[in-house]
């Protein structure tokens, strides 16, 4: 990469991480393809994904076929999204949120489940033209199991806020998702504060 970024040497493909401008939206689209043949198959098939804004119409055509193969999808964008979900046999499986509180959303999380593996991926890159066609961006997979399960529960408390998220409806409009009855109230933001500062106390407390 530092070779491609200095013009010492060509664009290389990579053995783990997926590169714009050359291999990346590749690599995406292959790996919605794993889990549309996981769930032909009859195997545990679930796409879920953390961005700012979902444009590319590539990756929103492929989502589309994932959702009409029956995968369900979930995926959490913070600005504009290009995809429609919920329509009746294009993008029923498909739900999309998008949290708006304190502080601004902007990690990347892409995650790809098909039987018994989870790929999961962060990385600078959102889903558009000008990220995955005509920038250089990077998405790394996350393979230590710490890091893996840390990175999935803020996925999770992300997909699960009911303080600050918004749905988006078939219709172009977005809704607030708000708590029902006998449901515990939950902001992602509040609980990853929350959170923070637990284990901050925690460090504090532990000899040098």
């Amino acid at each position: 990469m530092f070779n491609f970024l200095t013009g010492y040497g060509r664009p290389a493909n990579y053995r783990e991480v997926l590169a714009a401008p050359h291999f990346m939206l590749e690599g995406i689209l292959e790996r919605i393809e794993r889990v549309i043949t996981a769930k032909a198959e009859g195997r545990h098939a679930r796409i879920r994904m953390k961005m700012n804004a979902l444009v590319h119409p590539e990756v929103i055509e492929a989502l589309y076929r994932a959702s009409q193969a029956g995968v369900p999808i979930e995926l959490n964008v913070r600005g504009i999204c290009c995809l429609i979900p919920g329509v009746p046999g294009m993008s029923e499986n498909i739900r999309v949120v998008s949290v708006v509180g304190r502080f601004l959303e902007h990690s990347r999380i892409y995650t790809f489940e098909h039987g018994d593996e989870v790929e999961v991926y962060i990385g600078s890159a959102d889903l558009m033209p000008r990220n995955l066609d005509n920038r250089v961006e990077l998405l790394t997979p996350v393979k230590d199991p710490i890091c893996r399960a840390e990175v999935l529960d803020t996925l999770e408390r992300c997909l699960l806020d009911n303080v600050n998220a918004w749905e988006l409806q078939s219709d172009g409009s977005w809704t607030p998702v708000i708590a029902g009855p006998g449901d515990e109230p939950r902001s992602v933001q509040r609980e990853l504060l929350a959170l923070t500062a637990s284990r901050a106390a925690e460090a504090s407390t532990q000899a040098p």
